[in-house]
């Protein structure tokens, strides 16, 4: 039984990563998740304003009191007192990679262009397989137009890519109003692989506090339903590997993103409630479940069941939309006497 499949470059045992999380803040996290099967580790990820705050952190350590005499100079304080955390975050991906046998990806996670970009480099010379820019992006000004947040992300996306020779992968929102033409901007700015999808976290209000306050709400299976779709109406489009993430949970799961012409599926819930050993569990249900159906491999099964053979995806969509609303026939609750 073949499992492998090829990701940003990269040949991986098993279709089953790990996306960015918790398990990844700590080396002994990671091992737990490679010893269960994982095929590579997406690291957690990297603020842009992580950066810019420790940036302009040092930099007023380094600065205070420079005005006060000549020999200020001679009294700069010592830089490794300081605990950066960007700086941790390189370290800590060192060690893995030193630790590991299986691939470890960067992420990095902000939407403007500027000096935070630099620390992609360092990613890179930490010996990162490939880097993941997690675009987390909510346009509130209503004078930015969709053309406006769709060039923030490119310029982005090409700016890393002038920085590193690594290959990225590019996770976005699934809000676009023309997802596969912004699926093949994104290709032609240098993005190798495509995530599908980030995951907007919703606020909460606290009506006795009379405040906003953030709720982190673990996905279910019926979120797969999202990157299935678009998957398969991308797959054979682009060159670029495609990534599913969001309601992965169980074996069947996998497959039918597989089926859909998923790369890799990206495991982060499903994780946090059944732990690290749930990887184990799906990679046996997966192959049981393809010897009985007589798959021989990953590659086989991939794009099986995409829309790549039919000439108007969006003609499938809307007869599959009418059709899944003429079959529904819930029974309609009596009238009230």
């Amino acid at each position: 039984m073949d499992l492998s499949t090829r990701y940003l470059g990269l040949k991986l045992k098993n279709p089953i990563v790990p996306s960015a999380g918790p398990f990844s803040r700590t080396l002994d996290g990671m091992k737990q998740l490679e010893d269960a099967g994982a095929a590579a580790i997406i690291m957690y990820s990297l603020f842009e304003e992580q950066i810019a705050h420790e940036t302009s952190e040092l930099f007023h350590y380094l600065s205070y009191g420079t005005e006060s005499f000549a020999e200020a100079l001679t009294y700069f304080p010592d830089v490794q007192q300081y605990n950066l955390g960007p700086e941790e975050y390189i370290e800590l991906l060192h060690r893995a990679k030193q630790a590991l046998d299986i691939p470890v990806i960067g992420s990095l996670n902000g939407i403007s262009v500027g000096g935070w970009i630099n620390y992609a480099k360092k990613i890179e010379q930490a010996g990162a397989d490939a880097l993941e820019l997690n675009i987390y992006y909510i346009p509130t000004d209503p004078m930015l137009s969709g053309t406006d947040v769709e060039d923030r992300y490119l310029e982005v996306v090409h700016a890393v890519k002038r920085t590193v020779a690594i290959p990225i992968a590019v996770k976005l929102s699934p809000f676009f109003s023309a997802v596969a033409h912004m699926a093949l901007r994104l290709e032609h700015s240098g993005a190798d692989g495509l995530v599908l999808f980030n995951r907007f976290y919703q606020p909460d209000i606290d009506i006795e506090g009379l405040e906003v306050k953030p709720n982190v709400i673990l996905s279910t299976p019926q979120a797969m339903r999202l990157p299935l779709r678009w998957i398969a109406i991308l797959y054979g489009k682009l060159r670029a590997n495609l990534a599913a993430t969001g309601g992965v949970h169980t074996h069947e799961d996998v497959l039918k993103l597989l089926m859909a012409g998923a790369d890799v599926t990206m495991m982060c819930s499903a994780l946090l409630k059944h732990g690290p050993q749930h990887i184990t569990e799906v990679l046996r249900a997966m192959e049981s479940w393809m010897v009985e159906h007589e798959y021989l491999s990953v590659q086989q099964m991939k794009g099986s069941m995409s829309q790549k053979s039919v000439a108007d995806p969006s003609a499938f969509e809307r007869a599959n939309y009418m059709k899944a609303l003429n079959t529904y026939r819930e029974p309609i609750p009596p009238r009230p006497a």
